[in-house]
């Protein structure tokens, strides 16, 4: 029978494996910078050119792999339309 330590450890490695702890702390790290920065002002409008900046750079991220990078950096442009 495993121990409660060898099923959390299979558990933690199944989920890197599939990528999928990695982007829950990405998730949370955005969350807590979010909560952060709450100072209930509206972010200012994206112009055209921001936008396309963002995007390209969201490109480069998951391009180079940087898929949790990518992911605070599509949550907080997430937050910001809103």
């Amino acid at each position: 029978m495993a121990t409660v330590a060898e099923l959390k450890a299979v558990l933690k490695d199944t989920l890197e494996k599939k990528g999928v702890l990695g982007h829950l702390k990405a998730r949370i790290r955005a969350e807590v910078f979010s909560a952060l920065d709450d100072d209930h002002e509206s972010p200012p409008s994206l112009s055209h050119e921001n936008l396309l900046i963002n995007e390209l750079i969201r490109e480069y991220l998951e391009f180079n792999k940087y898929k949790y990078t990518a992911s605070v950096l599509i949550a907080d442009l997430f937050c910001m339309e809103f």
